[in-house]
């Protein structure tokens, strides 16, 4: 019984009262798309409300992303968590490697600006974040407003030029065969207006013996400018921090690719460092990076 009443305790003081979690849902070019709703117990129009965007094949509910947010809340700051469709309706979860792939990197795009218009109609002030991959995909939205639409933006580990190069490098030891001959079949497919046709290939993303379309395996496999993420940054004008994890051995050049704009920037960007974090920022980590938030949030409004 004392273990029981001591668990009670333990539950009623992680979420502050008056706190709400709230499941959303909103119908994006034909599918449904899920997100959380996270509000701290004084939530108003002057409540900052963080747009969050995960990363690579992932979902809201994968541990960096509700641990961010929950710490978000004790500090007073209300977050949107999203799930990207990647094509499929009412997606939850890790994606399924056995599920065939057709969807597009740019396509991220279009449902984050569709959460950050429903998060305009709760507060006005509205930040965007993106880990990893959701870096890149955040930094695409941004880069494809004349605008600023948003007050300013966090890259946790966003993906950088060379990670993305990288991937296409270790194509070849990953999977046991070249890339070029794929990726020189997809774009071919693409050009003749056939981007829907169905490949066979050994590996695609984190996925072996997948079975995608050829518009998707171009868009992950050939060399883009938008892969860059520091370049689409350097030509915004809103506020941006950007967090790296001192221990990253999925991003490890996150500091190397933003320093220079950092530095240059005249503080508009802030390039920031959590030691002994890896990517996912797991435990009393995500309070560290909720602490660079609230500062960022603080000095932005």
């Amino acid at each position: 019984m004392r273990w029981l009443m001591g668990m009670a305790v333990l539950l009623a003081l992680a979420v502050p009262v008056g706190a709400t979690e709230q499941e959303l849902e909103l119908s994006i070019n034909g599918r449904t798309a899920l997100a959380t709703l996270r509000t701290p117990a004084s939530m108003g129009p002057d409540t900052p409300l963080v747009v969050m965007t995960h990363g690579t094949l992932a979902h809201k509910d994968m541990e960096v992303i509700p641990g961010v947010a929950k710490a978000l809340e004790q500090r007073g700051i209300a977050s949107l968590a999203h799930t990207l469709s990647l094509g499929l309706d009412r997606r939850k979860g890790m994606y399924d490697c056995a599920v065939r792939h057709d969807y597009v990197a740019s396509e991220a795009v279009a449902e984050i600006a569709a959460w950050v218009n429903r998060a305009k109609g709760m507060s006005r002030l509205v930040f965007t974040f993106g880990h990893s991959r959701g870096g890149n995909q955040v930094a695409r939205y941004l880069a494809a407003s004349e605008a600023p639409p948003v007050v300013g933006a966090v890259l946790l580990a966003p993906v950088t030029a060379k990670a993305e190069a990288d991937l296409r490098a270790s194509y070849a030891r990953t999977y046991g065969k070249p890339l070029e001959p794929l990726l020189e079949q997809a774009t071919k497919a693409v050009a003749a207006g056939r981007g829907g046709e169905w490949m066979d290939v050994p590996g695609f993303i984190y996925c072996r013996n997948a079975v995608v379309t050829a518009r998707a395996f171009t868009s992950f496999y050939a060399a883009d400018p938008s892969q860059d993420t520091a370049a689409l940054m350097s030509r915004m004008k809103l506020p941006v921090l950007v967090l790296a994890a001192t221990k990253d051995t999925v991003v490890p050049d996150v500091i190397a690719s933003f320093a220079p704009l950092a530095d240059s920037s005249g503080g508009r960007v802030q390039l920031d460092k959590i030691d002994d974090a890896d990517h996912f920022f797991r435990d009393l980590f995500a309070e560290d990076v909720a602490d660079r938030i609230a500062e960022f949030i603080k000095q932005t409004r």
